[in-house]
């Protein structure tokens, strides 16, 4: 497994500082997210996903902890928008440059406006995907929230 991606780079590049976990990527687990904290042994609030929506029709890349679902109501108000749903995962793949299961929210083909669930912020590090399934790369959310321009929302549903 290359442990440099498109994502990697683009964090190298940042000057943001994150180190890489690898585990083994199950392509038949339910949640893929989940999965990924498990094989890491860590707690899936802090094991992050990179879910693609779109909001009134324009893509956005959403962050959300591994173990919670986004509600589509606050995210459509996270972006002033009327109504939000998931990307199919061809569009996702597409829009992104990268394969579902490795999708991560840096060094994507085209820059999307990004919200990360504001709860995962309480963190002092936490995992997301880094470009390829089975990668993960470990950082401060602060970071992710400033080199991506993020906005922070209460995005997941109670």
């Amino acid at each position: 497994m290359s442990k440099t991606t498109r994502a990697t780079q683009f964090l190298q590049q940042k000057r943001v500082s994150f180190t890489i976990h690898t585990y083994d990527y199950d392509p038949n687990a339910d949640r893929i997210g989940m999965q990924a904290a498990e094989a890491l042994g860590e707690d899936p609030s802090r094991v992050l996903k990179t879910l693609m929506a779109l909001v009134d029709g324009k893509p956005v890349c959403v962050v959300v902890p591994s173990d919670r679902e986004v509600s589509m109501k606050k995210l459509a108000a996270a972006f002033g928008g009327k109504s939000a749903q998931m990307m199919k995962p061809a569009d996702a793949e597409r829009a992104t440059g990268y394969v579902v299961g490795g999708i991560s929210p840096f060094g994507q083909k085209k820059t999307v406006p990004t919200v990360i669930e504001q709860a995962a912020l309480a963190h002092d590090l936490v995992y997301l995907n880094g470009g390829q399934r089975g990668l993960q790369v470990r950082l401060n959310p602060t970071d992710l929230v400033r080199v991506l321009d993020a906005k922070a929302a209460a995005l997941v549903s109670d």
